[in-house]
């Protein structure tokens, strides 16, 4: 499961979960100022009770600082971290699972016919 652990501090004790991006808070966000986000993989509810400030993610895309970011589906359940929008770096084992065991489809064929 993937989340957001949001924080002032540099370091993260990041028992029970692994960082997989981090990004500075974006501006939007109340009281961003000198906050760090840090994607983290593991069980948000562990990441509660060790006292981080978890907060979920939901389907999308969060933009890193440098070009990359990590796209997200299933509520946090699936994940890709990417270097572009478009090359996948890492990505859930759920991805996959899901991946070859679903059926292939030609997406142009289906779209355009050919």
């Amino acid at each position: 499961m993937m989340f957001i652990v949001r924080t002032e501090s540099v370091t993260l004790d990041t028992t029970g979960c692994a960082v997989k991006m981090t990004r500075r808070t974006p501006a939007i966000v109340p009281g961003s100022a000198g906050r760090t986000d840090y994607f983290c993989e593991g069980d948000p509810d562990a990441a509660r009770a060790a006292g981080l400030p978890v907060e979920a993610v939901h389907d999308g895309w969060y933009a890193d600082d440098a070009g990359g970011g990590v796209a997200v589906f299933g509520q946090g359940k699936f994940w890709e971290v990417r270097d572009t929008p478009f090359s996948v770096r890492e990505s859930d084992a759920g991805v996959a699972e899901t991946a070859a065991g679903a059926e292939l489809v030609n997406v142009r064929g289906a779209i355009f016919g050919v």
